[in-house]
């Protein structure tokens, strides 16, 4: 079965898109990888999904509008990507989109938690005839669950090691980590948001450069600047990094209201902008390797880092230096590359969904039992034909 995968994350500058070939079933599941690309957003919908971002400005009417006009970028993504993958639309089984998440209420003691991603799988299907699967984390989140970090199941599938323990750390807008224990170990897998990954680290280098970058490229800012120790201190005791997991957060905590008082606070201790930079990198390094000290069941042997993080050299030495003697190293060396790796988590949701099996572990997401995952879409070749799967 050929299966598109999208994916848009909290960094939100644009869509990843693989497209798979899948056989078999877990836990003996066989995928290739036929095509990956990343597809940026225009400034105008970058512009219209950050708005949606934020309670004052995410208004009904502009959510409304957005969700159909994320819809067409998705479904123009999968155009490209299947193009890239030198197949046609009628190829392809089926698409798993994960949408753009807008907002993320994680459950506590006292409420159920709520989730919302938007992209509508209706366009998706109409515009391209092939079957969408969406709404790929709610089903977690109304058994319970933190509806994250859904890549976990991914993890679990593909990644364990017979002898090893293995820490696959994702950064993203958000940090998030799944421990996976050796294959002969009784431990279940257990996944959670680590705290901040680029979402501060883009903020301030926005503002260090007045928005002519909207990342800090290779970590080249941060290298320039010195780390505030006291200013550090301060951002680490932040609540959340003390929760213990199941455990998710997102731009409601750490998003640009955060941003804009770290920024401030850093201005009030007479920092340059390179030295926030720097200190917002080792706040995510910090978060992470604290939270292995904190939270990880058993010593790890070795971390894989993904996500636009994994790219940032200064933040990959920061997490060295603060892990040794762990080894470290890039997610490609499992043989996928970190940026591909969510867009195949959702092919893979997507493939196992269709199949009527669950697609979460909820020893990860703190759910009360496995569920089957996602709204399906039908599309112009529904039910999928048996010599596509």
């Amino acid at each position: 079965m050929n299966v598109v995968g999208l994916m848009s994350g909290t960094s939100a500058d644009g869509i990843e898109a693989v497209v798979i070939s899948l056989r078999g079933a877990p836990p003996q599941l066989d995928w290739k990888l036929l095509a990956h690309i990343s597809f940026a957003f225009s400034d105008a919908l970058h512009e219209q999904i950050f708005a949606a971002f934020r309670p004052e400005t995410g208004t009904v009417d502009r959510l409304c509008r957005l969700n159909f006009d994320l819809g067409e970028a998705f479904a123009n993504a999968a155009f490209t990507v299947i193009d890239a993958a030198k197949l046609k639309p009628a190829d392809i089984a089926l698409i798993g989109s994960h949408g753009q998440t807008v907002w993320h209420d994680p459950p506590t003691s006292h409420t159920p938690g709520a989730t919302l991603q938007i992209g509508s799988a209706a366009v998706i299907a109409e515009r391209t005839g092939i079957t969408t699967i969406s709404n790929l984390r709610a089903r977690d989140v109304a058994a319970g669950g933190h509806g994250a970090p859904v890549v976990s199941f991914l993890d679990w599938l593909l990644f364990r090691h017979p002898t090893r323990a293995r820490a696959i750390q994702n950064i993203g807008g958000i940090g998030n980590v799944t421990f996976l224990p050796p294959l002969a170990s009784s431990q279940d897998a257990i996944a959670f948001d680590t705290g901040p990954g680029n979402m501060l680290i883009d903020y301030c280098a926005a503002r260090a450069t007045a928005g002519a970058q909207s990342f800090d490229r290779d970590g080249e800012f941060a290298a320039r600047g010195r780390v505030s120790q006291p200013l550090l201190d301060e951002w680490m005791a932040h609540p959340y990094l003390r929760l213990p997991p199941p455990k998710t957060t997102g731009r409601e905590l750490f998003g640009a209201q955060f941003g804009a008082a770290a920024w401030t606070r850093g201005k009030e201790m007479k920092l340059s902008d390179a030295d926030l930079v720097a200190t917002a990198t080792a706040f995510t390094a910090e978060s992470i390797a604290r939270s292995y000290r904190d939270f990880l069941p058993a010593p790890i042997d070795e971390v894989y880092l993904a996500g636009g993080g994994a790219l940032n050299a200064t933040l990959v030495e920061m997490i060295r230096a603060r892990v040794a003697p762990i080894e470290i190293h890039q997610h490609a060396d499992l043989g996928l590359a970190a940026n591909a790796k969510e867009a195949v988590t959702f092919a893979v949701l997507a493939h196992e969904t269709y199949h009527g099996r669950a697609g979460n572990l909820p020893s990860c997401t703190g759910a009360q039992h496995a569920v089957i995952m996602g709204d399906i879409t039908p599309g112009r070749n529904f039910p999928v034909p048996e010599s596509s799967s």
